[in-house]
């Protein structure tokens, strides 16, 4: 070992031993902060604000995302001092909701896989969980549309959001792409690498493509087959111990899909904000012109429009809204008060972060 090898070293360790030093300390002031004040641990706005103070101040080389990811585990693991916390997503293990619920939440909580997003609203609703990681829409596929449906019906409230880069890879026991016979996977990660498994695959038909009921439990599927392979993501392959044959086969790379936190909690303004509300009209001409209209007067950005059947009557119609701002702040609290004197129904579902 060169003397200059061990002189950065040391510096090294130096600045470990202060990094504990400051850590220790930060967990300390989180317990005392936790004896304080009342209710949940976990405060949205605040652990944003944090974020985005962090990423201000990066001075490199680390990137944005990276500064993030260590912030959010650090905050992970004072937070679980002050309250440990369980966070339902849409099972089995190694699938992108629990990459979700990671990303926002940290690793140091009690992970609980769910059967469906059904049993996701379930365990929140029951006690069971503290929040909920719901996929919502993805940026090729759209909509999730059993998500919206259970956010009408739901009391639970939107108090976060995950938006998620999809990395498809194709996983097997093995390389050689001439020995798969069978491919598993959702629905959903069929269509989003449609083109590369016809350009790679050729040898095989479309009834070799056999759907499953998540990426996750197509990798345990394939995992259980020689001669198959399943399109998941990199958890998944690591969680199923298989090889990946390739990488990032999705035909669009910047393939994202959004997802919501649900819980019971009320958040506060970040200065960053989002609120998202589900609304129906009166049917009559104009009616979808004075919906929005209310938005446009009062200077409110709309950054999303959806319908869906409203299940109350034929061709009935409820729209899911996201506008840019919170509830709380003025322009935004004038366009929902305007809104209810036009709207048939209106219900906001929570106003968060943006991600």
């Amino acid at each position: 070992m060169t003397a200059q090898l061990k002189q950065l070293r040391d510096k090294i360790d130096a600045i470990d031993s202060e990094l504990l030093k400051l850590v220790s300390a930060r967990a300390d002031l989180a317990r005392e902060i936790g004896e304080i004040k009342n209710g949940t641990a976990y405060r949205p706005e605040r652990e944003a604000q944090v974020l985005a103070r962090m990423r201000e101040l990066n001075p490199g080389p680390l990137e944005n995302e990276q500064v993030a990811r260590l912030f959010t585990e650090i905050m992970s693991l004072c937070r679980s001092m002050e309250e440990p916390l369980t966070v339902a997503y849409l099972g089995p293990r190694g699938t992108f909701s629990e990459e979700a619920a990671l990303k926002r939440f940290g690793s140091v909580v009690t992970a609980l896989p769910c059967n469906s997003i059904d049993d996701v609203f379930s365990k929140v609703e029951a006690g069971k969980a503290n929040y909920g990681v719901v996929p919502v829409e993805n940026s090729t596929e759209g909509a999730v549309g059993r998500s919206l449906d259970l956010l009408l019906q739901t009391r639970l409230k939107v108090c976060g959001e995950v938006a998620l880069a999809i990395h498809q890879l194709l996983l097997a026991h093995h390389t050689d792409l001439a020995r798969i016979r069978r491919i598993y996977s959702h629905p959903q990660s069929f269509s989003q690498c449609h083109a590369w498994l016809n350009a790679n695959l050729p040898h095989l038909p479309a009834s070799a493509r056999i759907n499953a009921a998540s990426n996750a439990d197509a990798a345990r599927l394939a995992a259980e087959d020689e001669s198959a392979a399943a399109v998941a993501g990199k958890k998944a392959g690591e969680v199923y111990g298989l090889t990946v044959c390739a990488e990032n086969i999705e035909d669009d790379s910047n393939n994202t899909t959004r997802f919501l936190v649900i819980g019971e909690q009320e958040v506060a303004p970040s200065g960053r904000d989002k609120t998202s509300l589900v609304t129906s009209v009166r049917n009559r001409p104009g009616a979808i012109h004075e919906l929005l209209a209310p938005f446009a007067h009062y200077g409110v950005s709309m950054t999303r429009l959806e319908s869906r059947p409203s299940r109350a009557g034929l061709w009935e119609y409820v729209f899911f809204v996201d506008v840019e701002g919170h509830q709380q702040e003025p322009k935004v609290s004038q366009a929902l008060r305007e809104l209810v004197e036009k709207a048939a129904f209106l219900k906001v579902l929570g106003s968060y972060p943006a991600a």
